[in-house]
Parts: C-alpha cells; sequence; structure tokens
C-alpha cells in the first residue's frame, strides 16, 4: 500500500485529493499550516486510520522517518484575497516550499507533482493558453506574489529534474471549482453562489465581458492521478476545462440555478486581472486521455447544494 505526501491538504484542492487518494487504498500524510485552509476539511478525512495529519507550514524543511512514494505539493493560497493579504508568505510559499518538497523527493526517491497555475501565463496575449506560451505577466503587481511565485516555483522544478533528476510532474491548473471551497475565498464561483443564495447582489468586478473556463474539481483531481501514473512526462501540462464562459454568464446562470431575487451591480476592476482564460488541453488529451466530463451546469449545481449547507451553518 502506497504512501502519499499531500501539501495543503486541509485545502480546497487538498482535501478533495486525499479523499480520493484514501478512497483508492492509498496511505495518506496530509500537511497544512491553515494559512487558507480549514480544519473542518481535515476532520472529514480523520476518521480514515489511513490519514495522519501533521501541522506544519511547507516554508520550514520537513523530514518524516517514514518513507514516501509519491508527493502532491498543493500547499499555497490560490485566491486573490488570501495571497495578496500575506504576499510575503505567499512567495515564500512558492519558492521556498517548493525548494524543500523537491529536496524531500529527492531524498525518498519519490514522484513529485507540483500544482502551478494558469496564471503564469498572466493577462495572455494568446488565446486560447497552451503550454508553449512564456505568458504576459507583471512581476511588481499587486497578483505578483503569487504569479510570479509560482513561475520561479516551475523554474526549481525543471532545474531540480535536470540536475539531480528529481521525478518531476508540473500541472497547470486553471479555475476549479466544487464542493469544500472556502465561501469568503473571493473567487468567482464562490462569491456569485454565496451571494445568491443570500439574496445580496452579485459583484461583478468590470463589465462581464472577460471570460472564464471552469472545471469540476473532480475532474481536475481524476487529471491529477493519471499525471502521476504517466511514465516519462514532466510537463508542463494545463488542466481545466476549454469551455469557455464570460463572468456575467456566470452569475446568470447562478441566479437562475438558485432561484435567487439577486441583482448584478459592477464595480472597477482589480489591477492586472486577465481578460481572457481558457485553456488549451490538447496536451492532456494525448498525454494522459483526459478531458473534463461534468458539464458547467451540472457542477454548478452540485456546488450550489455544497454552499447551501455551508451558508446555513453560519447565516453568512
Amino acid at each position: 500500500m502506497k504512501k502519499v505526501l499531500v501539501t495543503g491538504a486541509a485545502g480546497f484542492l487538498g482535501s478533495n485529493l486525499a479523499e480520493r487518494l484514501l478512497a483508492e487504498g492509498y496511505r495518506v500524510i496530509g500537511l497544512d499550516n491553515f494559512q487558507s485552509g480549514q480544519r473542518k476539511n481535515i476532520d472529514r478525512l480523520s476518521a480514515n486510520s489511513r490519514f495522519t495529519f501533521i501541522e506544519h507550514d511547507v516554508i520550514q524543511p520537513f523530514s518524516p522517518l517514514a518513507s514516501i512514494d509519491a508527493i502532491f505539493h498543493l500547499a499555497c493560497p490560490a485566491s486573490p484575497v488570501s495571497y495578496q493579504s500575506t504576499p510575503l508568505h505567499t512567495f515564500r510559499t512558492s519558492v521556498w516550499g517548493t525548494w524543500n518538497m523537491l529536496e524531500l523527493a529527492s531524498r525518498k526517491a519519490a514522484r513529485i507533482l507540483f500544482s502551478s497555475t494558469s496564471e503564469v501565463y498572466g493577462d495572455a496575449l494568446e488565446h486560447p493558453q497552451s503550454e508553449r506560451y512564456w505568458g504576459n505577466v507583471n512581476p511588481i503587481g499587486i497578483r505578483s506574489c503569487y504569479d510570479e511565485g509560482k513561475r520561479g516555483a516551475e523554474t526549481l522544478c525543471f532545474d531540480f529534474h535536470r540536475v539531480v533528476k528529481t521525478d518531476i510532474r508540473v500541472v497547470r491548473i486553471f479555475n476549479t471549482y466544487g464542493p469544500y471551497m472556502h465561501k469568503k475565498d473571493g473567487r468567482v464561483v464562490s462569491n456569485f453562489i454565496c451571494q445568491a443564495l443570500q439574496g445580496k447582489d452579485i459583484t461583478i468586478y468590470g463589465d462581464g465581458s472577460q471570460t472564464r473556463s471552469f472545471c469540476y474539481v473532480d475532474d481536475l483531481i481524476e487529471a491529477f492521478i493519471r499525471v502521476m501514473g504517466t511514465e516519462n512526462f514532466s510537463g508542463p501540462i494545463n488542466l481545466g476545462n476549454p469551455e469557455e464562459f464570460t463572468v456575467l454568464k456566470l452569475a446568470n446562470t447562478i441566479i437562475e440555478l438558485t432561484g435567487s431575487a439577486s441583482k448584478v451591480v459592477f464595480k472597477p476592476l482589480p489591477e492586472d486581472d486577465p481578460k481572457q482564460r481558457k485553456p488549451d488541453i490538447s496536451l492532456a488529451m494525448e498525454k494522459i486521455n483526459w478531458q473534463p466530463k461534468v458539464q458547467l451546469r451540472e457542477g454548478l449545481a452540485r456546488t450550489i447544494d455544497f454552499f447551501k449547507t455551508e451558508v446555513m451553518e453560519t447565516g453568512k
């Protein structure tokens, strides 16, 4: 039975991934410092005897005595609200934390998956974005701690691979949504759903014409598993849903699915907010035989059901 380390295990993606790994019989060690993760996400995993949790910040080295076969390195605040509130720590998490996990993978002869992001493409001048595109990123803006942190971490991954032969997998994640998102993470799907369920105005930044491509979490986790099981392939590889929607279309769909009386209001677009996001997933289709299966309306309905409970518990 293989032992897997998941960093960021209390987060949205980390807890969904750990749940899938446990269901498949793996032993899972979860790390998190709860900067943006939620303790209740760990609580739902802890009932499984094959899950071990260690509260730990990945900017500090981690040296488990036990063997580890694989590392899914997901630790890093991923929403603008989270990473812009602690930009210095966010950058250290991306760079120092990834250095530490790469060193651990090298010592343990473990395969490591690094969760990069579509934000490495910045406000892209190429559409859709392919892995060959080098990006259009502001290196000194308010989003740079995350965007450039992830770009630097990708550099580390490939230098470790070239210099010490670390077995890496680099995935670039496009907008993902689903159950166990934090209701206050500031992401567009969670914001719109919570506002709609509470009958509040739905806030769109900009005129709503900017586009995003939304991937349901179960589809993304399936891609993670396939990437880690693929031999002789390091990436980078885009993982996301290539079906493109305007932000205004997303808002109206959520209003319809929730039956809300919410109105849409518009506010100024934040600095460096990308105008278009759509992944070219040709490489994913070729290398791991993967493409998303869950359509947006179905995924939103599942996510709305989750947030109904979340909002009812707190009233906020």
